[in-house]
């Protein structure tokens, strides 16, 4: 089964431009539980423009399901994850000025810096994930760096989907069967929708988990929270 968690980046992002409560952060990440999600993502920037790091030690407790919190390992970042120890922590190569995140991580030259970073994380017993492209060769050296899962960067697949289904779920197919092989767990996230999620899912179907957000938060405009999330749910079975 592929569990589905929603990231609630851009609720925030909704509250900040107020400078208020409303949203309300917390009871919108109770709500994604209630109506079926079975995890909440999380990406706290340096510069908290939309998740705050206070945001995160909030929900941390009032979850039911598992937490995901993506990021840049910087220091303040693996002191965050180190003292909230969430479900499972996704390393992502942005920058601090990115809009949002638009490459995986070269494993292969990063090997000494994620090995070390992976290990402190999984000392505190906390699940890892890299961030990766659809890439064999980054997906093992995600390995040697003693990491639990890769998430698939797969805003190249949603861009293409339209131009072709099969040819932009290739190199996806490919990286999920050489993760497969090498025993890891396997995560997907970024642009995913309710127009490519099923035929992503029905090609790859031993996917562990994906993560969505602006395009639930988009659809959830006009259809609903709730129905929102069933409707992603019903694309993953």
């Amino acid at each position: 089964m592929t569990k589905l968690s929603v990231n609630i980046n851009k609720v925030a992002t909704i509250r900040n431009a107020r400078g208020a409560n409303n949203p309300d952060i917390l009871k919108v990440a109770s709500d994604c539980e209630l109506f079926g999600a079975q995890g909440i993502t999380v990406h706290p920037r340096p510069d908290e423009r939309h998740i705050r790091y206070q945001d995160v030690r909030d929900i941390r407790p009032m979850i039911k399901t598992e937490l995901n919190i993506e990021g840049n390992p910087i220091a303040k970042y693996i002191d965050l994850v180190l003292e909230v120890r969430p479900a499972q922590v996704t390393l992502v190569p942005d920058s601090h000025d990115q809009i949002t995140s638009n490459h995986g991580w070269d494993t292969k030259n990063n090997i000494t810096f994620l090995t070390d970073v992976i290990g402190r994380f999984k000392e505190a017993g906390i699940r890892t994930s890299i961030f990766v492209d659809a890439d064999a060769e980054m997906v093992g050296y995600a390995k040697k760096c003693g990491t639990d899962r890769v998430e698939l960067y797969t805003e190249p697949y949603a861009a293409n989907y339209r131009n072709g289904r099969a040819e932009a779920i290739a190199p996806f197919t490919d990286a999920a069967m050489a993760a497969r092989e090498l025993g890891l767990g396997l995560n997907a996230g970024h642009d995913l929708s309710l127009e490519n999620l099923h035929y992503f899912h029905q090609n790859i179907p031993w996917i562990d988990e994906v993560s969505i957000g602006h395009a639930i938060i988009c659809d959830a405009l006009y259809m609903g929270l709730r129905n929102t999330i069933g409707k992603y749910l019903e694309a993953l079975k």
